[in-house]
Formats: structure tokens, sequence, C-alpha cells
């Protein structure tokens, strides 16, 4: 039975990185609000995302859904933490992406600006109380 990956610092300064390194694959040419994305999942692999934005506004992707959206098409449903980075570190999941996120647990949420070591650290359940999921349906 494989281990379960934990959050080390060492594994939350890979997922910093991975963050910021895709950031640069944004596309926004709209706002020029770029934003990359790390999700780690519980089997130890990170998947990343960059948000993307289209001329129908509300047709663009936030970085957090592309990297969950990846996660899942590889088969993967148990998330310890993701990463999230901005231009600084005030930067945090929206609503649909905590909703979105909300659907495999309560997981560590990390927000990163693209340089400097600033990081803030909080949980998916403190940025969404009370959130409504796959438990409310039973």
């Amino acid at each position: 039975m494989p281990r379960k990956t934990t959050l080390t610092k060492a594994r939350m300064t890979e997922l910093i990185g991975e963050a910021r390194a895709v950031r640069s694959n944004s596309y926004s040419p709209y706002s020029n609000y770029k934003v990359g994305a790390a999700l780690l999942a519980s089997s130890g692999k990170i998947y990343a995302g960059a948000n993307f934005e289209n001329a129908a506004y509300g047709a663009g992707t936030c970085a957090e859904r592309v990297a969950l959206g990846a996660a899942l098409s590889a088969g993967e449903r148990k998330f310890i933490a993701i990463c999230v980075c901005g231009a600084d570190d005030s930067i945090s999941p929206c609503g649909i992406c905590r909703q979105a996120l909300c659907e495999f647990g309560d997981i560590t949420v990390i927000s990163v600006g693209a340089d400097g070591d600033a990081a803030r650290v909080t949980t998916l359940g403190t940025l969404l109380p009370d959130s409504f999921g796959p438990g409310n349906l039973t």
C-alpha cells in the first residue's frame, strides 16, 4: 500500500516553486493577472495549472481548477495541499475554486507572491466555513 504523502517543509518549498514556475504560462491578456497553482496529491505527485482568459470574460478558468482538472484526469481523488501564486501573497482561491476543491476534503492552502519567501498558509475549511459538500447529499 502506498504511503500517504505529508506536507513537509521540503514539499511546501517544491509546491511553491512549481506554482511560481507555471504562473509564467498564464494566458491573461485582458486582466494581466497571472496565476499559477500546484496541487499535491496524496500519491505524492504534483499537478500544476495556470489561469487562462477569454474575450468572453466568463469563459476563462482559474489556475486552481486547471490543476485540479489535470489531477482528476490522471485518476487522483485525494489531495494534501494546493499552492496558489499571484503577484503577491494576498492571492487566495476564489469562491468557485474553493467549492471545487472542498469536494475533496479540507486541504492546506498556501498563498505566495511571485517573488520573495513570504507565504500565507491556511486550510480550505478556514476559507470556506460551513461548505456544501458530498456529506450534505447523504
